[in-house]
């Protein structure tokens, strides 16, 4: 790269990463769609074992900002607060010189909404986490129906009543390509740095007809791994998480359908990603731009009796991470996959490394840059593995967990359940705990040690309950929105985004009654 380049960070949001057609089912894929992002595998480095820091939106997404583990920055639950001691990828890439926005889904507890980007014309600035309800006569007001959350999830999957051009997705695709044009006119020597943030494939799993329609009610096949299977399906963590999801009250047909939903939002998220790409292309934006694709976390969808995410399970914990540099899209660079572990904690270095800006020394993760432009990286080879956490008991007393996952095993340690460990190569799905049987006892004690070394269940249990409640006395939501998105005006101003959805003026309750065809 003769120049600095632009960066464009496309994060979604609950991508499980055997959503991509370019992943065969061999590999533990799933039969959906995804030209778009199979287009950027070919023109890239797919990194095919990345894994998040938290698997839980609010905590992933700091962990990730803050390029630490998720109990090093505040990273606890849905609620926490970005500590403003720490420096994020948006403050360092601002410092050294570049232009920065965010546009979309942050879901940050507190006032502290910007996480050092300069700009954030659009996204959920306290509201309900940028999620559009739907469908929309489930909820009043942007309400959903008492009791109604968590069964509404799989019970109202399917077809999509919100208008696609009200879509929180449509919204981030215009103001994105806005901002990035009106920086183009205004500043064309500076680079930018924009993250456009997407709430889909997380539920509500609702898409359009052309999508839903490919998978329901005969494309669409049974989870690649039973409920009840395998020797963690009686773990305390399992069962509290069944229950608190209340996983089990989900009926097969009802399942199936909230699948085929789920392929559905996956294969329309791609086809959003395509028109937004195309668009930027068009405009010659892309030409000096690195584009970078993730998801904060995954999506059980069914497996293990589970749905949704926070469980240490692979389709909770790893998503996809694909890099395609200007280089790649010329031919100058062949495309490559890169099969040692990553993590999303590795990005904050990476756009560091590929800005030419200055790396903070006390981040957790590692510089990609070179992989990335095609070097071997001997860091990546020397590296155990990567870790992943959840340092709230959400699922009972205990059940806190933290797993290293290297490019064969993974190693579950418990605050006090019993631990797990698996051999991925040998049992992909997660079957057989090593531990129960006695079996590659070197492999996994290293694993245990090189976890469990200078950390302790006990001083971070301390540390999560003083830290919360000091940075939610410090930095309080001050202006809370009531629909899921605002927009800051130019005025200044941030109103309600969504409020034609929920809080609606109607004009019309029979649309055939009040008006002739």
């Amino acid at each position: 790269m003769t120049e600095r380049p632009n960066i464009l960070f496309l994060l979604s949001d609950e991508h499980s990463y055997r959503f991509l057609s370019a992943r065969s089912g061999e590999e533990g894929g799933e039969p959906c769609h995804t030209p778009t992002l199979d287009g950027l595998i070919r023109q890239g480095v797919f990194f095919r074992q990345a894994s998040c820091q938290m698997p839980l939106c609010t905590p992933s997404r700091i962990a990730m900002l803050a390029g630490r583990h998720s109990h090093q920055a505040g990273a606890w639950n849905n609620n926490s607060v970005l500590p403003p001691e720490l420096s994020t990828f948006a403050s360092q890439l601002s410092e050294a010189g570049y232009s920065t926005c965010t546009v979309g889904k942050m879901h940050l507890g507190g006032s502290r909404q910007f996480a050092g980007f300069q700009h954030r014309p659009y996204g959920d600035f306290g509201g309900p986490c940028a999620h559009q309800f739907d469908p929309l006569s489930s909820y009043e007001a942007g309400k959903p129906r008492p009791g109604s959350d968590l069964r509404s999830r799989t019970v109202d999957a399917g077809l999509m009543q919100i208008p696609e051009s009200q879509l929180q997705e449509a919204a981030v695709t215009a103001e994105s390509v806005a901002w990035i044009r009106n920086h183009q006119q205004a500043a064309p020597s500076v680079p930018w740095m924009l993250m456009a943030s997407f709430s889909r494939p997380h539920f509500p799993l609702t898409a359009p007809s052309r999508h839903f329609d490919r998978y329901w009610p005969h494309g669409v096949n049974e989870p690649r791994i039973a409920a009840g299977s395998g020797d963690s399906a009686d773990h305390p963590m399992t069962r509290g998480a069944i229950a608190g999801f209340r996983t089990d009250e989900i009926e097969r047909e009802e399942g199936m359908r909230a699948r085929a939903a789920y392929f559905a939002c996956v294969d329309f998220l791609d086809e959003l990603l395509g028109d937004f790409l195309a668009r930027l292309e068009r405009d010659g934006a892309l030409d000096n731009t690195v584009i970078v694709y993730a998801s904060d976390h995954g999506e059980m969808c069914g497996e293990h009796g589970l749905w949704w995410k926070n469980t240490w399970h692979e389709s909770s914990v790893r998503v996809p991470l694909i890099v395609s540099t200007p280089e790649h899209r010329g031919g100058d660079v062949a495309a490559q996959v890169v099969d040692d572990p990553v993590g999303l904690a590795d990005l904050f270095p990476t756009f560091c490394g590929l800005a030419g800006a200055e790396t903070p020394d006390s981040l957790d993760g590692l510089d990609l840059s070179g992989p990335c432009r095609g070097d071997v990286s001997s860091a990546l080879q020397n590296r155990l593995g990567v870790i992943t956490e959840a340092m709230t008991p959400r699922w009972g007393e205990g059940t806190e967990f933290r797993v290293l996952r290297s490019r064969r095993h993974k190693y579950v340690a418990f605050r006090d359940a019993p631990d797990l460990a698996f051999d991925l190569e040998q049992d992909p799905c997660e079957q057989r705990n090593l531990l129960a049987h006695g079996e590659a006892k070197d492999e996994t004690d290293a694993l245990r040690a090189h976890l469990l070394e200078g950390f302790d269940f006990d001083d971070v249990e301390q540390t999560r309950l003083a830290q919360t409640q000091d940075l939610k006395d410090r930095f309080p939501l001050r202006a809370e929105g009531s629909t899921p998105n605002q927009v800051l005006r130019g005025d200044g101003l941030l109103v309600e985004a969504d409020a034609p959805l929920y809080d609606a003026d109607v004009v019309s309750r029979d649309i055939d009654a009040d008006f002739d065809r």
